[in-house]
Order: structure tokens, then C-alpha cells, then sequence
């Protein structure tokens, strides 16, 4: 065993390349999770959008402080099951890393435009900026890689552990509400041989207990507090769900999105289950410090009875010992999984659907097709460290993964600053 105590091997420890050990007083895990927080990637999250963008609002949430709280979920959760909760904490800190400009929107922009080389998928980037893109520590030959994580903690931030050739064919929207034309897929080709050890003794596509803690973390906290956003940016009136009709159209975007076959009868019924909690709001929300604190205290118990449901219903089946990794898959009851399908479908109605999104989104995808375009013609734009895996790459497609990569890097103002005087550059 390492370590690190009960459930985590040798093997678990184990980095892709060896490093001994700084500080002898912490565990592999706990130096994981220090990398991570120390990363430019995990800084650049608080200028990428969450659903609100991150200009809009001091109070709404980006990327970096809904990833801090997913974290947080995820540690407590994870504590409660015996995993080590650096290796969940870690996990979820970097579950959104690879998220490019302007979230799920950016992100089909660049799955179209990064096909001949793969694709684009915001998971596989994550795993590409761990073991490859943030420069932390590198080979024998002088080779980045990465952060160098554990392999415990790279398996725990893979949310779908297969390539993009094995990934299922989406069956519902993607989250900005057009048809999903992005799959879902955990590594890119080129990525394979740290994908291939990382995955050693692991069945195929089964995703190990501390990455369905965090993907569990994130769905609850992203359900929970894009309903909150959209109620302090006044996008939700929870008054709004009285009206039988309302609720129809939102039952539509829940099948719309998450799941396709539901009758409305059962989501009926989940919102009535959450509609009889006491913390249910009852008023219109008017921004006072009441009615802030009373949002808070609805986020709190959802968040608790939630994750509540989930650590007995596992408990029941599994035993209340230690689990970690492969010793068990988590049990999210039938109910929990529907009241969370609620929260998501209402604000992806009222949010993510609204019209005034529509130009919006149209302006971010042609700001990231010019700024590919404009790379791939000008790669002396690049930034140093992109301009030398430019000049490395021996191929049209690897030269394309390149300026993906770049622009996959930028924040939401970074994208548009780089695209005002690039593009301007360029044409002049």
C-alpha cells in the first residue's frame, strides 16, 4: 500500500514521471492538489464564463468560484465514502480547466473547426493541460509534462475515460440549447500513451468512485447555483412555475436536454417534492438582504439533501467501510437524479434559451473561427510557448491541435482583446 492510508496502492501514487517527494510530511495526493491550485489554468477560470457571464455581475458566478465550490461539495462528500479528498478536491478543481472562451459555445466553435486534427472536447482538454500544456515538470528529453499528477488523481479527473472514436452519439441538446454536435470523450488521440497508463488495471469506460464524486459535485452545484445566478440576475422568477403552461415548456427543455423519454407527470412530481421544502422561496425576490439570505439558505439544503440521499443510498448498498477507486460505483437514487433534472431544465429555459442569447452566441463563435484562422495564417502570433509546439509539429493537423490549444487558453476577454487587434493586424 502507499502512503496515503487504506484504499491507495503503489500503483495509485504513481506519477508518470518519477519525482521524489519535497516535503516528506505530505502524501502524493496532497502535493496534486497544491499543483492544481498553484496552475495558471486553474487562475484563468475566474475570466471564463459560467452562464451569466463573468463582467455581467459581482454576485454571479465564473467558472473559477463555481469550480471552488464543486470542490467543496466534492470534499465533503468524498469524505463521507472514505475516498481521499485531495484526490476529489484536486479532481474537481481541474474537472472545467479545459474549457475554452465563451464555455459550451466556445466549445462546439472549436469542435467544427479542430476536426481534421480530432476534434475539440473540453474534458480531453482537460486531461491535455494536466499531462501536457502547464508547465510544471517535464522527461528525461526536456518534454512538458504537465502537472505530472498521480495517476489516482488523473483518473479522478477523467469524466468519460474513452477516445473520441469510442464516444456515444449525443441523444440531447448540448448546453446553449442547440442540437449537441459535440461528443463527449476524455482524451485526445495524440494523448493516448499517458491516457493508456493512467487507465492500467482499470476496466474499459468504467469511470473510477472519485470521478463520479465530482461529476455528481459539479451537476448538483451547477443545478443548484445557475438556478441562483438566474434569480439575482432577475432571468428566474420561481413564481413563474404556478402557471401549468410554463411548466410544460420547461418540461420540454428538461427532455430537450437532459432526459429525452421523462413523462411530465414525474417532473411534476420532483418539483413538487422540492416545492415542499422550507426553504422554498414563497415571495418574489427583491434583492434585499432577506431575500438574499433566504436564497442562500435554499442553495444550502439542496445541496445537503442531495448529497445526503446520495452517501446512504451508496451506503446501503456498498457498506459504510472505506471505499475508494474501483471498489464501487456511487448510487444516486431515482429521485435525487430528477430533482436535479428540474433545477437544470429552469435554467436552461429561462436562461440558457432566452433570445438575447442567440446574437450573442453567433458574435463568440465567429470571434473564435477568425482567431483560428488568423493563427493558423500567422503563427509567429502565437505565444512563445504555443509558437514552440508550432515549430516542433511536423504535420497540417498537428500544427491545427497547436492553435486550438492557443485558443482553447484564452479567457472570455482575452478572446475578444486578441480578436480586436489580431484580426485588425492582419487585415491591414
Amino acid at each position: 500500500m502507499g502512503s496515503t492510508g487504506s484504499g491507495y496502492d503503489d500503483a495509485s501514487c504513481a506519477r508518470w514521471v518519477d519525482e521524489p517527494p519535497k516535503r516528506a510530511e505530505r502524501t502524493p495526493f496532497e502535493r496534486d492538489r497544491a499543483r492544481l491550485v498553484h496552475s495558471a489554468a486553474l487562475r484563468r477560470l475566474a475570466a471564463k464564463t459560467q452562464v451569466v457571464g463573468p463582467q455581467t455581475d459581482d454576485f454571479v458566478r465564473n467558472r473559477l468560484t463555481h469550480t471552488l465550490e464543486v470542490a467543496q461539495v466534492a470534499g465533503d462528500l468524498s469524505k463521507t465514502l472514505g475516498c481521499d479528498p485531495d484526490i476529489v478536491e484536486t479532481a474537481a478543481l481541474a474537472h472545467d480547466i479545459g474549457h475554452p472562451p465563451f464555455g459550451h459555445n466556445g466549445e462546439r466553435a472549436l469542435d467544427e473547426l479542430a476536426g481534421p486534427c480530432g476534434g475539440f472536447e473540453g474534458n480531453a482538454q482537460t486531461l491535455r493541460i494536466l499531462t501536457r500544456l502547464e508547465a510544471k515538470s517535464t522527461d528525461e528529453a526536456g518534454r512538458s509534462v504537465g502537472l505530472n499528477l498521480t495517476r489516482a488523481t488523473l483518473d479522478a479527473s477523467t469524466k468519460y475515460p474513452w477516445s473520441r472514436g469510442e464516444a456515444p452519439v449525443p441523444a440531447a441538446a448540448s448546453t446553449d440549447g442547440d442540437v449537441q454536435a459535440v461528443r463527449k470523450f476524455g482524451v485526445y488521440d495524440d494523448d493516448l500513451p499517458v491516457f493508456t497508463w493512467m487507465r492500467e488495471g482499470a476496466q474499459a469506460r468504467r469511470r473510477c468512485l472519485e470521478a463520479q464524486v465530482m461529476d455528481l459535485a459539479d451537476d448538483v452545484a451547477y443545478s443548484v447555483h445557475d438556478l441562483e445566478d438566474g434569480v439575482v440576475a432577475g432571468r428566474i422568477d420561481l413564481s413563474w412555475l404556478d402557471d401549468p403552461g410554463q411548466r410544460r415548456e420547461v418540461w420540454q427543455t428538461v427532455r430537450d436536454w437532459y432526459l429525452p423519454t421523462i413523462p411530465d407527470a414525474q417532473l411534476e412530481q420532483a418539483l413538487a417534492g422540492l416545492r415542499s421544502m422550507r426553504s422554498w422561496p414563497t415571495g418574489q425576490y427583491d434583492g434585499s438582504r432577506g431575500a438574499q439570505a433566504a436564497l442562500k439558505n435554499l442553495t444550502s439544503d439542496l445541496i445537503g439533501e442531495f448529497c445526503t440521499s446520495v452517501q446512504h443510498a451508496t451506503h446501503e448498498v456498498y457498506g459504510t467501510w472505506v471505499l475508494t477507486r474501483y471498489d464501487a460505483d456511487l448510487v444516486v437514487p431515482p429521485a435525487t437524479g430528477l430533482s436535479v433534472a428540474v433545477l437544470k431544465g429552469v435554467a436552461a429555459h429561462y436562461v440558457m434559451r432566452a433570445a438575447d442569447r442567440v446574437p450573442l452566441m453567433e458574435n463568440q463563435r465567429q470571434v473564435v473561427a477568425d482567431l483560428v484562422g488568423v493563427l493558423l495564417a500567422r503563427p509567429d502570433l502565437l505565444e512563445p510557448a504555443f509558437r514552440d509546439d508550432h515549430e516542433r509539429a511536423s504535420t497540417d493537423e498537428e500544427r491545427l491541435r497547436v492553435v486550438v490549444d492557443q485558443v482553447a487558453s484564452l479567457t472570455d476577454a482575452s478572446a475578444l482583446l486578441w480578436h480586436e487587434h489580431l484580426v485588425r493586424q492582419v487585415r491591414v
